[in-house]
């Protein structure tokens, strides 16, 4: 008998109990048999039909063996076979009904999502904070990844430039060999001359060798003597000098004909050999190694390193500036060394040799304590190379007035001629479409060690209007430093050309300089970075340069600058901010300077600015005030409740307070808020601005009380230079509101402009808003100023007449 397949179809052979014409029929269907299927079997391909069901038989053919027992099999009923045929495909997911399963069917299931689930503020929040980060990460990585593409190139030049060098040593090394070789082979070959030849005969031809080539030589020295006699007698009668010299020069012979020139003066290091003579110039010995010369210079544990001057390297400023450097030495704040005092060589001495400065020679300068200078600024073209605004570019400085000797412009940057103290305002205002924000700055030095003196940050707006922005600073200067303005963008989405439209405003910058002899003190200090959102601030202040510590200091949690005489303080505070909630639009931010006098809080000035949501920009405050011996002056930033603020500093200048202190014997300072009556409303066109006085009277400046000009004009008694800060809080539609600065003489003239700044329309949903500006310039007596207001296309609808609106003005004596 044959075996039975898998699948219930036998495989060999015929089947069991079959004779006849039987079995030959079954044998013939063969591959197709379809008498046996019933049910949804029929349904089923071939390879996974189940085995047919044995039928039952009868007769003799059909006894049970005990070979064969698959006779014996159950029966199979036709709807477990598909439950298990269902259970076998994976598309249906459930396991026969025999095996456990569930009956046949299919089950749905279905997640819903509630359709009102939306992200919350935090994750908004953090979600904007990622993408800043992320973005400002990428930034940082492709600026580094330039600067290693720049580093890799330059090390790899300077080692080619390293193997060059080395080439050319081997190659003079190699001929130095061949000629000692030469040389030695030379030795040889006399050597073995002069044993060949006898004394005797040796020195009869060396003596009949010098009298041979002396008579030559004196027969040619002869005739050049003979022939330069004969040109020089040739030659027409000239003067052999230049006549008369003027001091500091000499004749020069060198020249033809001879003409006098400059002695040259020694530059800081080198040494003086032998003076400047009316026939010859000054002669310099190069720089000498002090290190050397001189052990223990620096001290046992300082090492020395020689340059121009010397340097001793891990001492701090503060010990150089204390006369580490010894007599006949100055101390190089930029280079950070010690350099020898120029010797003038006979010319007076304008400034001598002190421990931080070179001598200064030359005849001394008018004895002026105080000097104003203004000058326009100007934004490079969009064609030039200098134009781009991501990673910065500079502004060029044009001035408009005389400097008299105290700077000079070059390149669009200020270069100062004369040791003293600065104080420089600059109004600004443009138009922008730029992604995040745009910075200005004032730099000192113009170098990548430069100081950044002051910044301010122009936040992206949410229209097409001017916004307007003052950044002051102060700064020590001395001969050949360098003060730039710059603005630049944070990213390179932003195209000078299309995205940015400067204002052109009436003498943006000014500045005005004191000399050391009126005792000033100068001041810098940045405010450290917030770790986290908060509304009210008090910033805490680290010193970046000083002038005289004594003076001018931090109080001991440096939230406060402390005065130890009495004197008069003009001051800037700058912080910048990144804000986010609706209530920081409505609401804004108001910056608050307070004076504290024997345990009493005063305010002294307050300046207000429109909020922004999720924007970054900055606010800022500047006045001027009288103060008394132990006085401290502080400053807070006030914000809304629901309004959170992140706080920025840095070394970039965008987070500092500078002050300028000058004792009360050369200074005054007067303070005047708007008046309440006579406030210019509705549609503005130049409209005079009036004032009431908050401050005691003082008899250099005044504001006028009675006739014409009553409460409108502010008038000088003394020559000297004015420094003044204007701040207004107002409501208005204007599509430029303009706020300038005017000079009337004492001739009654017609007055003049001196400085002016704009603001543009209001962001959607605030209320107020500010404009303000700041200017320095010089006085005679009898000089009087006063403040215009102007609305164009649009109208004012309020100004603030408490807080955030006032004007002050500082006066020194000239």
């Amino acid at each position: 008998m044959g075996k039975q397949g898998a699948r219930g179809r036998p495989t060999d052979g015929l089947g069991a109990g079959c004779d006849g014409a039987d079995c030959a029929t079954s044998h013939r269907q063969g591959s197709n048999i379809t008498t046996d299927c019933r049910g949804i079997e029929c349904k089923l391909p071939l390879r996974i039909r189940p085995k047919p069901r044995t039928r039952p038989c009868a007769g003799e053919g059909c006894s049970a063996s005990s070979d064969h027992p698959e006779s014996q099999a159950p029966l199979l009923h036709v709807p477990d076979r598909a439950a298990q045929f269902l259970g076998e495909i994976p598309d249906f997911g459930y396991p026969a009904s025999d095996l456990g399963g569930a009956p046949l069917g299919v089950q749905l299931t279905c997640d819903i999502k509630p359709e009102n689930e939306v992200p919350s503020e935090d994750a908004l929040v953090l979600q904007l904070q990622l993408a800043k980060g992320q973005e400002q990460l990428v930034e940082a990585l492709r600026s580094q990844t330039t600067a290693i593409r720049e580093l890799q190139q330059r090390l790899a030049e300077q080692q080619s430039a390293l193997i060059g060098q080395q080439r050319e040593i081997l190659q003079q090394q190699q001929e130095m060999l061949e000629q000692l070789a030469a040389v030695k082979v030379q030795y040889g070959t006399l050597t073995e001359m002069l044993k060949q030849v006898s004394p005797q005969g040796l020195q009869g031809d060396i003596q009949s060798y010098f009298e041979s080539h002396l008579q030559k030589s004196y027969a040619v020295h002869k005739v050049d003597v003979d022939a330069k006699v004969m040109d020089i007698g040739s030659l027409p009668s000239a003067p052999q000098h230049c006549g008369a010299c003027e001091p500091e020069e000499y004749c020069d012979f060198q020249r033809e004909p001879p003409q006098c020139a400059r002695c040259t003066m020694c530059p800081p290091g080198f040494f003086l050999v032998s003076q400047c003579s009316l026939n010859a110039d000054r002669i310099c010995q190069q720089d000498r190694d002090e290190c050397l010369e001189l052990p223990n210079l620096c001290g046992e544990r300082v090492k020395c390193l020689n340059t121009p001057g010397f340097r001793c390297l891990g001492v701090s400023e503060r010990d150089a500036s204390a006369g580490l450097c010894g007599h006949d030495y100055f101390y190089n704040m930029e280079l950070q060394e010690c350099q020898a005092c120029s010797d003038c060589d006979g010319e007076s001495v304008a400034l001598a040799c002190s421990l931080v400065s070179d001598t200064v020679c030359g005849a001394p300068s008018e004895n002026r304590l105080s000097r104003a200078w203004a000058a326009a600024v100007l934004l490079p073209l969009a064609k030039e190379s200098a134009g781009h605004i991501y990673p910065g570019m500079q502004l060029s400085i044009q001035g408009k007035e005389e400097s008299h000797g105290l700077l000079s412009n070059t390149d669009g940057s200020l270069v100062f001629q004369q040791h003293g103290l600065l104080w420089g305002d600059f109004n600004f205002a443009l138009r922008h479409s730029c992604r995040n924000f745009l910075q200005v700055s004032v730099r000192m030095n113009n170098s990548e060690e430069g100081l950044e003196l002051s910044g301010a940050r122009v936040e992206q707006p949410e229209g097409k209007y001017y916004q307007s922005v003052s950044v002051s600073g102060t700064a020590e200067v001395e001969p050949e430093h360098m003060l730039s303005l710059s603005l630049k963008s944070p990213n390179q989405y932003c195209n000078q050309s299309k995205d940015v439209h400067v204002y052109e405003l009436i003498t943006p910058f000014s500045l005005f300089w004191l000399s050391h002899d009126t005792g000033a003190v100068a001041m810098t200090a940045q405010t450290s970075m917030s770790v986290q959102y908060q509304t009210n601030y008090r910033p805490t202040f680290k010193v970046t340069s000083i002038s005289d510590p004594y003076m001018v200091s931090l109080s001991h949690d440096g939230r406060a600058v402390r005065f130890t005489d009495r004197g008069v303080v003009r001051f800037v505070f700058q912080q910048a901010v990144y804000s986010m909630g609706h209530t920081c639009v409505r609401d804004g931010f108001s910056v608050a300077a307070y004076l504290n006098s024997n345990g009493t809080n005063s305010e002294i000035t307050q300046a207000f600015k429109s909020g922004v949501n999720y924007r970054d920009t900055s606010v800022s405050v500047s006045g001027a005030s009288v103060v008394d011996a132990g006085d401290t002056l502080s400053f807070e930033i006030h914000s809304p409740a629901q309004c959170n603020v992140r706080y920025f500093g840095d070394n970039s200048g965008i987070s500092t307070m500078s002050l300028i202190w000058m004792p009360s014997a050369n200074s005054v300072a007067l303070s005047a808020t708007v008046s309440k009556t006579g406030l210019p409303l509705g549609a503005v066109r130049n409209k005079v601005l009036l004032f009431r006085q908050v401050t005691p009277a003082v008899a250099q400046v005044q504001l006028v009380a009675s006739g014409q000009w009553a409460s409108r004009n502010f008038v000088f008694r003394e020559t000297g230079v004015a420094s003044i800060s204007l701040s207004l809080k107002l409501i208005h539609s204007c599509n430029v509101v303009k706020l300038t600065l005017h000079r009337q003489g004492s001739d009654r003239l017609q007055p003049a402009p001196l400085a002016q700044q704009v603001g543009g329309h209001m962001p959607e949903g605030t209320e107020w808003t500010s404009v303000g500006l700041r200017a320095s310039f010089e006085i005679q007596n009898g000089t009087m100023v006063f403040v215009t207001l102007d609305c164009v296309r649009g109208r004012v609808n309020q100004i603030a007449h408490e807080g955030a609106t006032d004007i002050s003005i500082l006066w020194m004596a000239a």
